[in-house]
């Protein structure tokens, strides 16, 4: 081979080098944003690690480089919309006063759910509940809950924490009850989720 060509076939390798590193850096971020897009298509019951890797446009063996089997996947994304759900709902108790928060922090919740239906779902699905399993999910799952706690117990300091289970509660179920289109024809208030989720956590605070 003349210099020439060796000159040549050099500068290939360095010029595909970046893009090969940069590609398997960002595999785990890839990875996590094509299970959302799988998720979002096909639910937590018709996501695969094969789909997962075809959407993310990888080998089917890829993901194990980042996760041990799908659960561990979905635990990654489950932590992600827990991590997004105290984002909005520390956004939300920065408003008015101390009922208001409430009110805020429980249409943020709602809102949330219904944004990414799918993703909530997974976050409270029975197979990623297992705290020994999955402790960055857990520990996102409280640090998400503790935002609601600090709220009720500024609210309400003695009853603060119970409060806050009702509050939780609440906001839960409508969130399901809303995603799942049960009060369609139940509740006309259904046609506005913000001002029903609102009417709804009033009464909880005795409002009325």
């Amino acid at each position: 081979m003349n210099h020439s060509a060796t000159s040549k076939k050099s500068a290939a390798k360095r010029t595909a080098a970046p893009g090969k590193t940069y590609h398997h850096g960002n595999l785990r971020e890839s990875l996590l944003l094509a299970a959302e897009t799988v998720l979002a298509a096909h639910g937590v019951r018709g996501i695969t690690l094969r789909e997962v890797a075809k959407a993310a446009g990888v080998s089917h063996a890829a993901p194990y480089h980042h996760f041990a089997g799908l659960n561990e996947m979905l635990a990654a994304v489950a932590e992600q919309g827990f991590a997004a759900l105290a984002e909005a709902m520390e956004c939300a108790n920065a408003a008015g006063d101390t009922r208001e928060r409430l009110l805020h922090i429980a249409q943020a919740y709602v809102r949330c759910a219904r944004l990414q239906p799918e993703r909530f779902r997974l976050m409270f699905a029975p197979q990623l509940n297992q705290a020994d399993a999955f402790p960055a999910l857990q520990a996102a799952a409280q640090r998400a809950f503790a935002i609601l706690q600090a709220a009720a117990c500024e609210h309400d300091p003695v009853n603060g924490t119970e409060l806050a289970l009702c509050g939780w509660s609440l906001s839960h179920g409508l969130s399901n009850l809303l995603i799942d289109g049960a009060l369609v024809n139940a509740a006309p208030a259904a046609q506005d989720p913000d001002a029903l989720v609102r009417q709804l956590t009033r009464r909880a605070l005795g409002l009325g």
